[in-house]
């Protein structure tokens, strides 16, 4: 193993004992304190039943969300838990009228589908008038060109941070600062940038940030959040809203509904505990390795797969420049599907994206001679074809 501080947490994900795991842009590796909290979660209901809710589970989502929220520098009781970015971006749309003149939506062709559904479904179907900027190469979305599809028409401007399929890096600051200029809102999806690039929401000036603990912030699933800006978080009504956004949601009042403030306003229905159990150990350790320090290491670790890469003569679908870099290398060889299976079976954990490639996600958990090895058992799985065993395979999940 190379001198590396950051190594130091390994032992502290039990996964990294067998696996060379490079897949935390999917799944980051579990914390063994994650099993501690879950185990946690279930004597809680065994022993303290229906009292849970008022000694513990009733507050845990504002803690969670406070704990998560100082990862980007959001003030507390101003990030709510939801179960993913979805649900937490239709809370969003659903404090706005599109009826109005100003009823523009702008993003690009290259934000995650699920966001695109909703908001060529849902927002779209309320009067939003949706805009999308083109990639000219399937890797980057020039900012330019974001900018100027963005003015006083404009409403909402739902953004990725870092783009899920080339892992680049979007200049936010400035496509919030045009927003601001006009008087729209950036909703920004940090599913793929907090936990390894360093987020700020002051600096930036987004007025929401979405994301989820799956990732890296190695949280498991049902963790995803939302941040509203302090200026907003009163002043806006969701009308996807529900129970728990009651002032007193123990009164089981009819309607019309009454909100209550902060974080709490936000939320809808009752909220996943289990997951905001498991969500609590991952973004803890995070924190304690710094995001500083993860991005200095993620930087030269992606450098270093890049270089391999094109050293082979292999395609790479990532920026170059290590700025507008996140922490996953796409490298698109031939077979890529095929060859991606046989990593699997050779414990080199990765997954494989359409127009992508063999996605190479390196975390601050992560060896250089494990970035080495992916690339080296790549080259072997082609030079021996070990790849072909695999064609028959059908899988929903790549």
């Amino acid at each position: 193993m190379s001198d590396d501080p950051l190594l130091r947490f390994r032992s502290r994900f039990p996964i990294l004992e067998k696996t060379t795991y490079l897949i935390s842009n999917s799944l980051g590796a579990m914390p063994a304190e994650t099993e501690v909290d879950l185990l946690e979660y279930a004597r809680t209901w065994k022993t303290r039943g229906v009292r849970a809710w008022a000694e513990t589970w009733w507050d845990l989502a504002r803690g969670v969300g406070d704990q998560i929220g100082t990862l980007f520098g959001a003030p507390k009781d101003t990030v709510s838990m939801h179960q993913n970015v979805t649900i937490a971006e239709a809370v969003v749309i659903s404090a706005f009228d599109f009826q109005g003149p100003r009823n523009g939506v702008v993003y690009s062709s290259m934000n995650f589908p699920s966001v695109r559904y909703l908001y060529t479904e849902l927002a779209a179907s309320k009067g939003a008038r949706v805009t999308e900027v083109p990639s000219p190469d399937g890797i980057t979305v020039p900012t330019e060109a974001m900018l100027a599809a963005i003015d006083e028409r404009t409403l909402l401007v739902p953004i990725s941070h870092v783009l899920f399929q080339s892992s680049y890096v979007q200049d936010a600051k400035a496509i919030c600062a045009k927003a601001k200029a006009v008087g729209a809102h950036v909703v920004l999806d940090a599913f793929q940038s907090v936990g390894t690039v360093p987020v700020d929401v002051k600096e930036l000036g987004c007025s929401f940030l979405i994301g989820g603990t799956l990732k890296w912030l190695c949280g498991g699933p049902g963790g995803g959040f939302l941040y509203v800006r302090p200026d907003l978080i009163d002043a806006l009504t969701p009308r996807f809203t529900g129970w728990m956004a009651h002032p007193e949601p123990f009164a089981f009042e009819g309607p019309p509904m009454r909100r209550t403030t902060g974080a709490y306003r936000w939320m809808n229905g009752t909220a996943p505990v289990p997951a905001l159990y498991a969500c609590r150990a991952g973004p803890r350790i995070v924190a304690e390795a710094g995001p500083a320090a993860i991005r200095a290491k993620s930087e030269r670790q992606t450098k270093r797969l890049v270089e391999a890469a094109l050293a082979r003569g292999w395609k790479v679908n990532a920026p170059m420049d290590p700025a507008r870099r996140g922490g996953t290398v796409a490298i698109d060889v031939p077979h890529a599907k095929y060859v991606k299976f046989e990593l699997l079976a050779r414990e080199v954990i990765v997954d494989y994206r359409p127009g992508a490639g063999i996605r190479v996600s390196p975390h601050f958990y992560t060896s250089d001679e494990e970035c080495d090895r992916a690339i080296d058992e790549i080259a072997d799985i082609l030079r021996t074809g070990a790849w072909k065993k695999h064609e028959a395979v059908k899988t929903v999940v790549t």
